[in-house]
Order: C-alpha cells, then sequence, then structure tokens
C-alpha cells in the first residue's frame, strides 16, 4: 500500500463508519474472551497506522508491528511508543512473548507471500499457557468472500478473500484450538454486493473506492448499524457478512 493510501486512513480511521462499528465488534469478541482480565500483554501484528492500538491499551501494554514504514510513521504520530518494523511471516519476538495477537485484515493483503506462515509465528510467540491458564489468544479479522473482491480491494492492496470454512480450516492446520468464528457487516450485505456486482457492468462506479467515499450524514447511522452487530457477533455468530472474524487458542486447550 502506498504512503497516500496510509495518509487516507489514518484521517478517516476515528470518525469512518466501518472502522467505528468494527471496533465496537472487536470489543465485544475480546471482551467476551477475556472477561474482566487487564494487563495482558498484546502483540497487533500489522499494525498499519494505529488506530487500534488505541482501543487494544484498554485491556493491557500493547506493542505494534508492520513491515511497512510508512504505516508505522502513522502510528507513532498516534504516540505509540512500543512499535518495530517487521514482516508477520518472522516476528522478532521470543516465543510465549504474548498473551493476545491480533491480526486485522493483513493476511489478505499482496505483500504476505503465503497465509500460513505467519499463523505459525502468531502461535509461536503466543504464551502456550494464556492469562487464564486456556491457551494464549489469537483475534483474525479477514475480508469475507474472494466473488466479493472489487476496486476497493485493489486500491488498499487486498489479494485475498476468506470464507468461515477456510479461516477455520488454516487456523486448525496451524494447531490452533478454534473458540468462535462468525461473520460481520452482515446487515449492510446486501448493499455491498449491489455496489460491487455494478462495478463489474458500469466502469464507473469503479472510479471511487469505499475509503474515499464521503458519507455526511449517513456516516453516524451506518456505524450505529454495524454496532448492533456486536454482541450477535461475539455470542451467536452471523451466518454471512463482508467479513470473517475468528478467535482461536494457542497451547492447552480452553476449559
Amino acid at each position: 500500500m502506498n504512503a497516500h493510501r496510509y495518509d487516507l486512513m489514518y484521517h478517516v480511521e476515528d470518525s469512518h463508519w466501518w472502522y467505528r462499528g468494527m471496533e465496537a465488534i472487536t470489543r465485544a469478541v475480546i471482551e467476551r474472551a477475556i472477561s474482566n482480565r487487564r494487563g495482558l500483554r498484546i502483540l497487533d501484528a500489522g499494525c498499519g497506522t494505529g488506530a487500534v492500538m488505541n482501543y487494544l491499551a484498554d485491556y493491557g501494554t500493547v506493542t505494534g508491528c508492520d513491515y511497512s514504514a510508512e504505516a508505522l510513521h502513522y502510528s507513532a504520530l498516534r504516540r505509540h511508543a512500543r512499535l518495530c518494523r517487521a514482516s508477520v511471516a518472522a516476528l522478532p519476538f521470543a516465543d510465549a512473548s504474548f498473551d493476545v495477537v491480533t491480526s486485522f485484515d493483513v493476511l489478505s493483503d499482496a505483500g504476505v507471500a503465503d497465509d500460513e506462515t505467519p499463523l505459525r509465528e502468531f502461535a509461536r510467540v503466543l504464551d502456550p499457557v494464556g492469562a487464564d491458564g486456556g491457551g494464549g489468544l489469537l483475534l483474525l479479522r479477514l475480508p469475507a468472500y474472494r466473488w466479493l473482491y472489487s476496486a476497493h480491494d485493489t486500491d488498499v492492496a487486498t489479494e485475498r478473500r476468506y470464507t468461515a470454512r477456510a479461516v477455520r480450516a488454516k487456523l486448525r492446520h496451524a494447531g490452533f484450538t478454534i473458540e468462535h468464528v462468525s461473520y460481520a457487516n452482515m446487515f449492510l450485505f446486501p448493499v455491498a454486493v449491489l455496489k460491487r456486482t455494478s462495478e463489474r457492468f458500469l466502469p464507473a462506479a469503479q472510479a471511487t473506492p469505499d475509503l474515499h467515499v464521503e458519507f455526511g450524514a449517513l456516516n453516524v447511522p451506518l456505524r450505529w448499524l454495524l454496532r448492533l452487530e456486536a454482541p450477535l457477533v461475539a455470542r451467536t455468530g452471523l451466518p454471512f457478512g463482508l467479513t470473517v472474524l475468528a478467535l482461536a487458542r494457542s497451547g492447552r486447550r480452553a476449559a
């Protein structure tokens, strides 16, 4: 992803409905998994411009790593001090260094040569005991369904899209125990399908990738609509959507 894209993300992440709605969903999933525990050692693998690190800090000490120097520049502007430049395929941390690893829309990136080596690295740096004795926690977020590939994916250098079944299989292959897998962004799924399908027939529709769209007065209602999914994603799970979220354990099997 080029520097312009990181600059755009840095300036929209704190207000854009998708980022704020996904924050609510992520918090719901994490809080159900960790209960009231705090002081966790957290790695955000592929931290981008550091917006996620802002709210992960509510649960412990957060370290961010990213391969992009431009991304780390913007993370530093957010006053994050624990940053390192590294590939998710070769993390510069000792075994069992973290209680929680998060990785959001990273394994899907065109810059990641394969998506299995990073999963093995996540398992390696996770504490096999974990903060609660049940094993280290991994929270993944990935874009769903290859047939939804669009101009936005090209814009943000997304190469892979996933199904929940594929994510489960990859996690098991890497030695994780699955705790919870769900789709997210289901309520707006029909609108997104219509938009992305139209791009194939209307060239003008490809001209404005998602992050460039000004939502104006719709930003708040869209954010709240996505936030409504948070308890559903965290508890029962959703059967389809634009995003796949997976929570898994390394080391000991959860009780």
